[in-house]
């Protein structure tokens, strides 16, 4: 019965161990959060790209916990407003910093 103490003790003190070593903080995300935002910034991506007046190599996309970050050059400033527009309307963002300039 001590031994299965033991067992018992030593297996809950390791998931507790595992649950608290995957948690948020901050300044870091969990997996899953890292897998949502991947994919989140693949849609931005994606639905920029599909814009025909807009450069989408010229913006850089980037994701932390909802927030996504576009930087780089656009032509125009009618073409910066359109990104952030779009990549607001992409499930998931929570929110759009622009660090875009126009050429």
């Amino acid at each position: 019965m001590k031994q299965f103490e033991f067992f018992a003790t030593s297996f809950m003190a390791l998931a507790l161990l595992f649950t608290l070593g995957c948690a948020a903080t901050p300044t870091e995300e969990t997996t899953g959060e890292f897998i949502d935002d991947s994919v989140i910034t693949f849609e931005v991506k994606k639905a920029i790209h599909k814009e025909p007046n807009i450069n989408s190599s010229e913006i850089n996309v980037e994701t932390f916990k909802g927030v996504v970050q576009l930087s780089g050059f656009v032509s125009s400033t009618s073409n910066m407003d359109k990104a952030v527009e779009v990549a607001r309307g992409v499930k998931g963002v929570k929110s759009v910093k622009n660090d875009m300039q126009s050429k």
